[in-house]
């Protein structure tokens, strides 16, 4: 039987990070491992690891896939607890130590846990330099911008600088190829858990979940029933809708090398987050799947509008968290996945209508996300080499900066990887305070006059659709 884990629910408390509800689930549990030991013996590497192998060994000299946030820590710090807490959730974390290797004699690379190499700590103080957060920012773009092996070299730095007596940066950098965007928040909300705790405010928690957990977990899937019944609903789902999903050639994979890709960002105002709370509560869903649906029916009409044969349906791409129900769920790895979403609204529908057609697919398509994007190419027949590709995309990102205990915190994303295209992301906290837009696309596909165009016409698009009257629109007159 299945193991049944905690599932948090992404929706309720507006003050109350799904994050931080987990591992207050999580932490309730009343055993705590004393030592969390790392599993050394030889693992194979996952589809979403092989697809990011695949693209270091095509582009060896690029640094694309690289992720990297810090937080800002302000307050009444105490040093040896900070830097106890990030050694213990540090040690706690067996991906950081991932050694990937080709085994003598075979072609396909392998991966175990060598405990050279977990990043040790590295207090760097700044104190003395004339501008000290200026000074920490120059040396953690420069190791975002380095070239990393995945080969030879430590695939995570962890760094702490020290500003001043009340201020410190801590700095966590990673390949792709070992976590993601949820994985590094996880770590973060682990380290501010103990950090409490080191200070005697509660207790410490459970340890996270181990890399050698999931992997026997995912194998166990892939040969059961449910991997069946996914993978017939993504099968029925693509036979649905007849439009091919557009495939990239790794091999022709361009990140841009000295070109700066094109980028606008934007911090929506308070009455319209408002405005969207409220119709996100009349429809009865989540205002990032709001968000989402609302972005894509943007971009349908907008590719519309370029295409003169009248374009049927887009494919826009999601990335998926994949985790709950599984280990996974308190485990830093990479697990997210991306999967296609039709957007293929009817003209005689109403806004509210296409609303609620495209939460319902959601929610069914949450329910078989764990089946991944590369097996999903492998059954439509794409050949090695090749992958779908990502574009448009949207990216929903409700994540509460951690509480460290008598500390103000700021969380930045300096690097999340690659995208394809064209990207929306919203990223705020989990009641949308906050809530920054950014839009990313590739230079060589967009002009830098037709992509401002385009940004401020998806803001006026989001101001249309979140007047409450929108709702009862035709869904075929709302870009005229």
């Amino acid at each position: 039987m299945e193991k049944e884990y905690p599932r948090p629910y992404l929706g309720a408390s507006p003050r109350y990070s799904f994050v931080q509800s987990f591992i207050a689930q999580m932490s309730s549990k009343v055993y705590i491992m004393s030592e969390h030991s790392l599993s050394t013996h030889e693992m194979r590497l996952t589809l979403a690891q092989l697809d990011f192998w695949e693209e270091f060994s095509l582009h060896p000299d690029q640094p694309v896939s690289t992720v990297a946030h810090y937080l800002d820590i302000q307050g009444g710090i105490d040093p040896e607890a900070l830097f106890k807490a990030i050694e213990t959730t540090v040690h706690e974390t067996d991906v950081l130590a991932l050694r990937f290797y080709i085994p003598e004699g075979q072609t396909k690379p392998m991966q175990h846990c060598d405990p050279c190499r977990l990043p040790k700590l590295q207090l760097i103080d700044l104190q003395d330099r004339a501008d000290p957060y200026q000074a920490a920012s120059q040396m953690m773009q420069a190791d975002v911008a380095a070239k990393l092996n995945l080969l030879t070299q430590p695939l995570s730095v962890q760094w702490l600088f020290k500003l001043g007596a009340d201020r410190y940066l801590w700095y966590i950098r990673a390949h792709h190829i070992i976590l993601d965007g949820f994985g590094m928040v996880l770590i973060e909300q682990r380290c501010a858990k103990l950090y409490a705790h080191y200070l005697g405010k509660g207790d410490a928690g459970a340890p996270f979940h181990s890399f050698a957990q999931y992997l026997d977990e995912d194998q166990s899937y892939c040969a059961s029933p449910r991997f069946e019944k996914d993978r017939a609903f993504w099968d029925d789902y693509l036979k649905s809708v007849p439009v091919a999903l557009p495939i990239l050639h790794k091999e022709d994979e361009y990140y841009g090398g000295e070109e700066t890709g094109l980028s606008f960002e934007y911090e929506l105002p308070k009455p319209l987050i408002n405005r969207m709370h409220q119709i996100a509560a009349q429809m009865e869903m989540g205002w990032p799947d709001l968000l989402v649906a609302i972005s894509g029916l943007y971009l349908f009409y907008h590719y519309r509008q370029q295409d003169h044969d009248g374009q049927q349906a887009l494919p826009l791409w999601l990335p998926f968290m994949n985790r709950w129900g599984s280990v996974g769920a308190y485990m830093p790895a990479l697990l997210v996945n991306i999967l296609p979403l039709f957007i293929q609204p009817k003209p005689e529908a109403t806004l509210g209508e296409t609303l609620s057609q495209l939460s319902c697919t959601l929610r069914k398509q949450r329910a078989h996300g764990r089946y991944r994007i590369e097996q999903l190419a492998t059954d439509q027949g794409l050949s090695e080499g090749t992958r779908y590709f990502f574009s448009p995309l949207v990216n929903v990102l409700p994540f509460d900066a951690p509480e460290f205990e008598g500390c103000t915190v700021k969380h930045q994303v300096l690097a999340s990887g690659p995208g394809d295209g064209f990207n929306i992301t919203y990223r705020g906290r989990s009641d949308a305070e906050a809530l920054i837009l950014s839009i990313d696309a590739d230079p060589s596909m967009f002009q830098p006059q037709e992509f401002e165009q385009h940004s401020q016409a998806l803001l006026a698009f989001l101001e249309q659709v979140l007047d409450g009257s929108a709702i009862n629109i035709r869904c075929d007159q709302l870009l005229k």
